[in-house]
């Protein structure tokens, strides 16, 4: 029988690999698609006529200008990535001496997770006419005192997040370098009604100096005071009387600009807020470095503290492939010592990447 073709075999076959090419191709930009309209198309039930400003795409860092009476006189910047639901999680940063909120979240990588995992960003950012190296005045008492300067500042920005972006009051965390650090541990100590939990890095407890000269004092050597001291302090700087935030330390064993011993002096204020026992921790190894970690009676983590082995001030970061968006980029302060804790903080607080749109993007790529 005459066959009625017009290709031969040979060429059917060579026509059917162009098509199943085509095809995967087509599925590849089509899975892409769907993770971009998941991600920002707008619920179909509500009117897209005016779009709230938590939809709006950020390319970095904004400043916002308005945001409350700011008795601290301090910057506020964002990071919002676009089509952020309601009720997602806030992380407020703050940075270190001679810093800027630019230079720390492109070190840090803030902005890269927040955009990965689904949060929003904060940057509180001191001014030269404040304090002449840029640090936030963690020892001055006007400055570290509920509703009073820089903190009140800080919580304004929180409060301005919650308004404008439909933020989740429950799931509001606050991490911090050297002078940061310190205030960081401040926000946890005036404001534990506000921030579930903290990462201090490098920094000193809430109440260890009152100002400039004995604060360089504290930097090398910790004062020294039995933990109910430490505790008492932070029991004294607000209202709340129980559920106080989760704290998690970071200290490098050889940094010689804030002394170690004020790792151990947070670590005994903390324990004795959470009435945990100094000795009743489970050890592990992260990385190549020690994790210690102390768990409340529910079996729920604390407090933790990270030892980063011979690592120097600053905060510690992994940075990541070439290949992959750049976040935990060294610099000044930010020191590649194979741990990031940035990663480790966003995923103990819960702020992991959502696992459909994980899911997609792999197989799209």
């Amino acid at each position: 029988m005459r066959s009625h073709f017009k290709f031969s075999l040979s060429d059917m076959l060579r026509q059917h690999r162009r098509w199943e090419k085509t095809i995967a191709k087509a599925v590849k930009v089509t899975r892409k698609a769907l993770v971009s309209t998941v991600s920002t198309k707008p619920s179909a039930s509500k009117p897209a006529a005016k779009p709230r400003s938590v939809a709006k795409p950020a390319a970095g860092l904004q400043e916002v200008k308005a945001f409350g009476s700011n008795p601290g006189r301090l910057r506020m910047f964002r990071y919002v990535p676009a089509g952020l639901p309601k009720k997602s999680p806030l992380v407020v940063v703050l940075h270190g001496c001679h810093q800027t909120a630019e230079a720390y979240d492109r070190g840090s990588g803030w902005s890269t997770l927040a955009r990965e995992r689904g949060f929003a960003v904060v940057y509180a950012e001191q001014k030269r006419s404040n304090n002449g190296n840029l640090c936030f005045n963690w020892f001055r008492p006007s400055n570290v005192t509920r509703d009073r300067g820089e903190v009140m500042s800080i919580r304004q920005m929180v409060a301005k997040m919650v308004s404008a972006h439909g933020i989740d009051r429950k799931r509001v965390f606050v991490t911090g370098l050297s002078a940061g650090g310190a205030m960081a541990a401040a926000m946890l100590a005036t404001y534990p009604d506000v921030f579930r939990g903290g990462g201090v890095i490098a920094g000193l407890p809430y109440g260890a100096a009152r100002d400039v000269h004995r604060a360089l004092a504290a930097m090398k050597s910790s004062p020294e005071r039995a933990g109910q001291e430490w505790g008492d302090l932070v029991r004294a700087a607000s209202p709340v009387t129980r559920d106080f935030p989760t704290v998690s330390i970071w200290h490098g064993t050889k940094d010689h600009t804030v002394s170690l011993s004020n790792a151990d002096a947070l670590l005994q204020q903390w324990l004795d807020v959470h009435g945990l026992e100094t000795a009743a921790y489970t050890q592990s190894d992260v990385d190549g470095h020690i994790r210690r970690v102390w768990k409340d009676a529910s079996g729920k983590v604390a407090v933790e503290l990270y030892l980063i082995d011979g690592m120097g001030h600053g905060t510690p970061l992994k940075p990541r492939p070439a290949s992959r968006v750049k976040a935990d980029t060294p610099g000044p302060y930010m020191l590649d010592a194979g741990i990031s804790s940035s990663m480790h903080l966003a995923t103990a607080w819960g702020l992991k990447k959502p696992q459909l749109l994980s899911a997609l993007k792999q197989a799209a790529e």
